[in-house]
């Protein structure tokens, strides 16, 4: 991508062909490409969670927001990574036509869902990808299936069999966060998802996502997001 940001043509005929167009759509990485156009100059965008950082440094015009699949500013859109793209393509479908339409396209694309633009791009779910295979993977990958239950550093450390401070210096230095703060994570993160792709009461999403009552989700929710 950083060759192709550099070879002046492909860049004036990107600029010149948004001027006409009636959208301009980015995908993952692309967005350096518009970047470099210009066209993403004082607008909202996003690219992947691993880029944003380097879109920000390189291009401090443009407002980069490294949550979101994808962001659509008038009649900019950009998007996270290649499978964000495919959410996004069926936004623009909705938006052409309607929601119906754009989740029959979903069915028939064997998609499980059409998830909207604001929902995190780097989940805990995929944090627990990220670690080395191994029993801390296990674990995180563990404890994502049992949210509700009440689990503490021993039951934990038991799990991966470790001794408790064992555990908690091997578990920091594989996920860069505490246990403690994972679980927190993985609660959010889920009760995210319930709330924006189901239509469950704030009651039921804080009982599924493990806070139990629904003002200790509201306090995790204003200490995660102010």
């Amino acid at each position: 991508m950083t060759a192709a940001a550099a070879d002046r043509p492909t860049v004036r005929w990107i600029a010149r062909a948004a001027s006409r167009a009636k959208r301009v759509v980015s995908v993952c990485s692309g967005a350096f490409l518009l970047a470099e156009a210009g066209i993403l100059n004082g607008r909202r965008a996003v690219t992947h969670w691993n880029h944003c950082e380097a879109l920000a440094t390189r291009y401090p015009n443009i407002h980069v927001e490294s949550d979101p699949i994808f962001i659509r500013d008038g009649n900019v859109f950009t998007s996270a990574g290649v499978t964000a793209g495919m959410d996004l393509a069926l936004a623009l479908v909705e938006i052409e036509h309607d929601r119906g339409i754009a989740l029959d396209v979903a069915r028939d694309m064997v998609m499980f869902m059409k998830r909207p633009g604001g929902q995190a791009q780097f989940s805990a779910h995929l944090a627990a990808q990220t670690v080395p295979a191994g029993a801390i993977r296990d674990l995180q990958l563990w404890l994502l299936d049992h949210l509700t239950e009440d689990i503490d550093v021993e039951t934990m450390a038991a799990r991966a069999a470790m001794s408790p401070r064992t555990f908690n210096r091997r578990f920091k230095s594989q996920t860069g966060q505490t246990p403690a703060k994972y679980i927190a994570e993985c609660r959010i993160d889920s009760a995210r998802r319930l709330l924006q792709e189901s239509d469950l009461p704030v009651k039921s999403v804080a009982a599924q996502a493990g806070f139990g009552l629904e003002e200790r989700m509201r306090r995790a929710f204003h200490r995660a997001f102010g």
